[in-house]
């Protein structure tokens, strides 16, 4: 009886092993979000236009925000629905609303270029970043996400290239790629269903 319940016991336990080393395939939406949502980001999913604008009025009585910085001609349109004052150039007091480039799946980051930060480095801009995508932007991949850029830009590819990659203010990134120039920001991610 002895022999059966050591071999009994033997064959659960190497079955539970087998059952928790499986991988978990998600999705790039799901990916993305599992990681972005780690790292301290907080994102608003909208179906509708509508529902964007609502969510970024909600976001700015959230946190009492009487003015916004906007230098996206589409995004100023979506802003004008809404009672608040436009700043075209960033004030550190002021949060910044703009588009990106890409939503990176595996890491949870999001690229920016030139086209959004202009000459800008993203440590110079406010601690908080109001960030409208959609999710035709996700790509596995920062490798991805440059060949997207790359492709979509041909010929006159934008300069700047950086990404926001913490989205607690006071965390410090160990990667040695960003020694010296903390890209972590306050983010509000307003993540638009255009598939």
């Amino acid at each position: 009886m002895n022999f059966f319940k050591k071999l009994f016991k033997s064959y659960t336990e190497s079955s539970k092993e087998e059952i928790n080393h499986q991988p978990v395939n998600l999705s790039l939406d799901d990916l993305f979000v599992h990681n972005f949502i780690n790292k301290g980001g907080k994102f608003l999913y909208s179906t509708t236009i509508d529902e964007v604008i609502v969510n970024l009025e909600n976001i700015l009585k959230e946190n009492n925000w009487k003015q916004i910085t906007c230098s996206d001609f589409d995004l100023v349109k979506l802003v004008q629905q809404i009672a608040i004052n436009v700043e075209s150039t960033p004030k550190q007091s002021v949060p910044f609303f703009t588009p990106c480039e890409h939503l990176i799946a595996n890491k949870g980051d999001i690229l920016f270029s030139s086209n959004q930060l202009g000459s800008h480095k993203i440590t110079e801009l406010p601690e908080c970043f109001i960030v409208y995508a959609t999710t035709s932007q996700l790509v596995k991949n920062t490798s991805e996400g440059l060949t997207g850029i790359k492709t979509h830009f041909s010929g006159n590819i934008p300069t700047n290239i950086s990404s926001v990659t913490n989205y607690t203010i006071q965390k410090n990134n160990d990667d040695f790629l960003n020694y010296g120039n903390s890209n972590s920001k306050n983010l509000y991610l307003l993540l638009f269903e255009d598939l």
